[in-house]
């Protein structure tokens, strides 16, 4: 059994996850439409090979935790739509580029070939750079703070956060570092934590909440995506040595997040059921 596989997760979980993939999935199929060419021509591979890449298999935690964050701040889940697509697109990217030969060299990606063998290399990179750039196009329509969102959606994807992430994990693989849980938790907050957290803080901004409250979802959601991937590694058995440390971290960070809800009421219950979930999963 996975740790975090929502098929596993309390009903409420398992509900809203399905009901915001939809939700997500349809917004995105609009987004990613196919063009009106013949299907040989290279424009449409490339287009199709988009699709494939984003509208596969996936727990769309990230795009959930848009939505749910948005409503968590008095608004409706709908204004988020565009933010929740922008952040799927970018996630899906990371995965193409990080199954590439030069980096992970995966052949295989939520039980199907990855975009380089069902496709070929060069398309997998036009695939990860084409859906970059058409996510800050989409996130650029939020009717509500869209200048505010590209700017934190570049900074938590850039060089100091995500790609910084992904360049640490890369040198140790070559060093062979075997890290202490204080670089473990460097490497989550910079791979994981910094698209958990960017979810929660389009969302709020996208309800047009306060700075203030901003910061609060921003925090909450790094917490949270520490603490999911901790629960990640034990589902994988990556990081052995740290095992019985990192998941003490993850309960005391899942809790931690869920403090951050308060004053927030009824309408932050699928963020705190979320964090419960995350915390105490087994």
């Amino acid at each position: 059994m996975s740790t975090i596989d929502p098929t596993t997760a309390p009903d409420s979980i398992r509900d809203w996850l399905a009901d915001a993939r939809k939700t997500v999935d349809s917004q995105l199929d609009i987004v990613l439409r196919l063009p009106e060419l013949p299907k040989d021509d290279p424009v449409y591979t490339l287009a199709e090979a988009m699709r494939y890449a984003v509208l596969g298999p996936g727990k769309r935690l990230r795009p959930a935790l848009v939505l749910a964050s948005c409503e968590a701040c008095g608004a409706p889940a709908a204004n988020a739509l565009p933010a929740a697509a922008a952040i799927e697109m970018l996630h899906a990217y990371t995965l193409v580029h990080d199954d590439l030969p030069a980096m992970d060299d995966d052949e295989e990606r939520r039980g199907r070939a990855t975009v380089h063998i069902k496709y070929d290399e060069a398309t997998a990179i036009l695939v990860g750079d084409a859906l970059l750039t058409l996510s800050f196009k989409t996130l650029a329509s939020l009717e509500h703070g869209a200048a505010d969102a590209v700017r934190l959606l570049a900074a938590r994807a850039g060089h100091g956060e995500l790609l910084a992430g992904q360049m640490l994990d890369l040198q140790w693989q070559v060093a062979d570092h075997t890290p202490d849980l204080g670089d473990l938790e460097r490497l989550h907050a910079a791979k994981t934590g910094a698209l958990f957290s960017a979810a929660c803080e389009l969302g709020a901004i996208a309800a047009g909440a306060d700075e203030e409250r901003q910061k609060e979802m921003a925090s909450y959601g790094l917490d949270v995506g520490i603490a999911f991937q901790h629960a990640d590694d034990l589902d994988d058995g990556d990081f052995a040595e740290q095992t019985d440390r990192a998941g003490k971290r993850r309960v005391e960070l899942a809790s931690r997040a869920e403090k951050k809800l308060q004053g927030l009421g009824d309408a932050a219950a699928r963020l705190r059921v979320f964090a419960q979930w995350i915390g105490c999963a087994s």
